[in-house]
């Protein structure tokens, strides 16, 4: 660690952690739901665990991608974090905005949680994915204006570099693109229409630059490689993945109500989204390929790799197989999307995030270049066990996709939603074990940081 402001990264990354062991656990208990319908309830109803499912993937990848940030920003820029202070505070109003939101819908019904929450002044609640009180919501704007403010100052005082450039641009793209979760129109087509522009365009879109610059970052300190080399790689990487993402929202719009060119631009644009991705995979190799040096650290180099093969996997090939209208036609909705959604959020921000926070964690708790050897083994079977279970987790779901496809909407006689789910629940309970496996990978990958250290690897 090059300088002292780094230190704040450090709390951020053990937040997105903590909330990452949360996610999971909220989602062991879907999956029970799958199988066992009353589980738990009424304490914790299906579409509850659910939205804090899916809320805790977003909040701890954001802790994420600004830990990430406050890490890499001082090292491209050569100075010091504008405000160390500011990041903290924005840290706990971030923390503590995020811990009551998940305590409310918990605690109390949805719609009792719009009425106490002031969502008749400005109606933002109620549609998948941005389910947060609209309080919540402007304390969200709140630290995302800090952190860009902070992130900004750094980068225009210090040294400008391509990374930090393309990082910066993903994460104000973030924060614009977010400002439209307040945009809440009567009509429905219109709500879709637009509510796309913040799911699609982030996860589709801004993400993936943020994703890109990270990646370059952590490759340039584990190869040791020429930054004009990465440079180019990573220019021509973001800007297919920006060309094709952002006109590819179009397959987002196949069933909607929108006009019917959008199938048209929508399969073309998206049928191109994964070149960015296998870019990104042939990138990664050839740079770890042509590497100048053995970094000590050998477990992040091989969570860098794993981001690009597992990102390219789930949001290319997963994402292609369903992607073209005439396909979509019958896969819409169906489990298929839920196997694309899971392997490409792990494989390609969730897998992102735990290599910086792998490359970086040492440093910030003063272990030196990296961890141990003992601590790079288990972290190692971490990695296998997470990035296996994901990929089982994945078929299981493309298996009961397509089995629910043919049962439900081409068979000759097509069977009821219930009745196909009665027919796919051995696929949940793979899912489930798969699940819980992926746990115990996670627990790993935490426990590898304690591991009381036999032989620290020097660099």
């Amino acid at each position: 660690m090059n300088y002292s402001s780094q230190s704040v990264a450090k709390l951020y990354f053990i937040a997105a952690i903590g909330l990452f062991v949360g996610q999971i656990l909220f989602g062991l208990i879907l999956g029970t739901q799958y199988v066992i319908g009353d589980f738990l309830f009424p304490a914790i109803p299906f579409n509850v665990a659910r939205m804090v499912h899916s809320n805790l993937l977003i909040v701890w990848l954001l802790f994420g991608f600004m830990g990430s940030a406050y890490f890499l920003v001082p090292e491209e820029a050569e100075r010091e974090l504008y405000s160390p202070l500011l990041a903290k505070i924005l840290f706990w109003v971030f923390l503590v905005a995020g811990a009551l939101t998940i305590v409310g819908y918990l605690s109390v019904p949805y719609a009792t949680l719009t009425k106490i929450t002031g969502n008749d002044l400005l109606p933002t609640m109620g549609r998948e994915f941005l389910e947060q009180p609209t309080i919540t919501k402007i304390g969200i704007v709140i630290v995302a204006l800090g952190f860009l403010f902070n992130i900004g100052m750094t980068i225009l005082k210090g040294r400008k570099t391509s990374i930090s450039l393309v990082l910066l641009t993903g994460l104000v793209g973030l924060a614009v693109f977010f400002l439209f979760s307040f945009y809440n129109p009567e009509n429905l087509v219109l709500d879709k229409y637009f509510w796309w522009w913040v799911v699609h365009l982030w996860v589709e879109g801004v993400w993936e630059l943020i994703l890109g610059a990270i990646l370059a970052f952590i490759l340039i300190k584990v190869t040791g490689v020429d930054r004009e080399v990465i440079d180019k790689w990573l220019y021509v990487i973001i800007a297919m993945a920006l060309v094709t993402g952002l006109i590819g929202t179009g397959h987002h719009y196949y069933w909607i109500g929108t006009p019917e060119y959008w199938q048209i631009w929508g399969s073309i644009f998206s049928a191109l989204e994964p070149i960015p991705f296998f870019m990104m995979a042939v990138f990664a190799f050839n740079m770890v390929s042509r590497r100048r040096r053995e970094h000590p650290n050998k477990v992040a180099t091989l969570w860098a790799l794993g981001t690009a093969i597992m990102s390219f996997l789930g949001a290319g090939v997963w994402g292609f197989l369903h992607t073209l209208a005439p396909v979509n036609y019958y896969t819409h909705g169906t489990q298929i999307t839920a196997a694309h959604g899971h392997l490409a959020f792990y494989g390609a921000y969730v897998m992102i995030v735990l290599s910086m926070i792998s490359y970086s964690m040492p440093l910030l708790r003063g272990k030196g270049i990296c961890n141990g050897q003992k601590s790079q083994n288990l972290e190692r079977w971490a990695f296998w066990l997470m990035a296996i279970s994901m990929v089982f987790i994945t078929l299981f779901l493309t298996g009961a996709g397509i089995l629910q496809v043919w049962l439900q909407r081409v068979a000759v006689t097509p069977m009821s939603f219930m009745e196909v789910q009665d027919q796919i629940s051995i696929f949940y309970w793979l899912r489930l074990i798969a699940g819980l496996i992926f746990l115990i990978g996670l627990l790993a990958y935490i426990k590898s940081f304690f591991v009381k250290n036999d032989d620290p690897v020097q660099a």
